[in-house]
Formats: C-alpha cells, sequence, structure tokens
C-alpha cells in the first residue's frame, strides 16, 4: 500500500509513489474508463460498475459504483487541468460525502526506473470525516493503480479483502 500523509492545516492528502512504467502509462490508466473499472476496486470492498470520462478542459467525469454491502455510490466531477502525460486534476464529489466538492490533482515524473506519481486531494479541510475517510481509501487506490500499471492486476485477479 503507498503511503499518504494528511497536510498539517488538515486540508489535504499529499503522497508520492514510484511507478515501473512510464508517464504516458499512469496516464492512461488514470484516464481510459475501460481500464478504471479493471483496477478501481477490490472483492471484499466495492467495484466500479460505470465509468465515464470526457477528457477535456471543463469535461465532466462519473464513477458508479456498490459496495460489498450492496451500497450504491457515485463519484463525479470536472477537469480542470490536463497535461497528458504530466498533470491531470479535477474536482471530486462523491455520494458519501453529500457531493461536497473537494480537488484531485496528480503529477507524473519521469524517473529513471518509470514515473515518481504525486497526488494531492484538497479541500477537505472542512469535513474532518471525509478527510479520515480519503486517508485510508487513497492509499489502497494508489496501490491498486501501481499494481494494475506495472503488473496487470485486475479487480478480478486482486486478493480479496477478507471479513474481520
Amino acid at each position: 500500500m503507498a503511503t499518504l500523509t494528511v497536510t498539517p492545516d488538515q486540508d489535504a492528502i499529499v503522497g508520492e509513489v514510484q511507478i515501473g512504467a512510464p508517464p504516458e502509462r499512469v496516464f492512461q490508466a488514470l484516464t481510459d474508463p475501460r481500464q478504471l473499472l479493471k483496477w478501481w476496486g477490490q472483492a471484499g470492498l466495492y467495484r466500479c460498475t460505470d465509468w465515464q470520462t470526457d477528457i477535456r478542459l471543463g469535461g465532466k467525469w462519473k464513477s458508479v459504483g456498490k459496495s460489498d454491502a450492496g451500497v450504491e455510490f457515485t463519484v463525479e466531477g470536472e477537469y480542470l487541468e490536463l497535461d497528458p502525460p504530466r498533470a491531470l486534476a479535477y474536482t471530486w464529489r462523491s455520494s458519501w460525502a453529500q457531493f461536497r466538492e473537494s480537488r484531485v490533482r496528480w503529477e507524473l515524473l519521469p524517473h529513471a526506473s518509470g514515473t515518481l506519481a504525486r497526488i494531492r486531494h484538497s479541500g477537505l479541510g472542512s469535513d474532518p470525516e471525509a478527510l479520515k475517510s480519503y486517508s485510508g481509501g487513497w492509499p489502497r487506490v494508489v496501490a491498486w493503480m501501481k499494481a494494475f500499471v506495472e503488473t496487470g492486476e485486475t479487480v478480478e485477479t486482486r486478493q480479496p479483502v477478507s471479513a474481520a
């Protein structure tokens, strides 16, 4: 699992991970709806069932899914920054946080072993529950993306989360 931290002002979750693939490949995994459906989720937690993207500044994106307990969710937003394959930023509104808006930004830097991916999810200072939820979720999501890009691991091939 990737390590991410909460900023001192409690407004953002930040982190970075090295990925053994070029920035172009990582950017594809973050923007192609067919690929997003393959890696974003895990048996025993939740699964995305639909992902739509309109990759352009101002374009909309939307993910729909279902938790392992059968609870449906939606996450959606708008693209704010597109600089393939170096940067991607978008608004983030989730059904479980009453669609309050925050922002996610990925920075993809070429590195000797592939890509240094930096993520920042900001605008969470007014919602301590969302901050707590996302600080536990983003490390898992980043690890899923890394495993998909490096080894082809998918929701179907990933080990399920066992009930505690």
